[in-house]
């Protein structure tokens, strides 16, 4: 478990940020974390393998639907 001080160091240093965008660190055991502004909600830690099948999942679901709809 990591203390609020690690997850503040992990989340302030910029080499975990890339392109400013995406928040990548092995060290770091949060999956969901907030975004560099905090305002702004939330964002998934790509670090963790969950992070990826859950971005497939969000992505396929609304592809499904589409690709349903324009079949009938």
């Amino acid at each position: 478990m990591q203390t609020p001080e690690q997850n503040d160091a992990f989340h302030k240093d910029p080499n975990n940020w890339k392109w400013g965008l995406f928040y990548y660190n092995p060290l770091d055991e949060r999956l969901f974390l907030p975004k560099k502004n905090p305002m702004m909600g939330i964002t998934l830690n790509f670090a963790k393998p969950e992070a990826f099948w859950l971005t497939l999942l969000l992505l396929s679901i609304p592809t499904v639907l589409l690709v349903v709809s324009f079949k009938k």
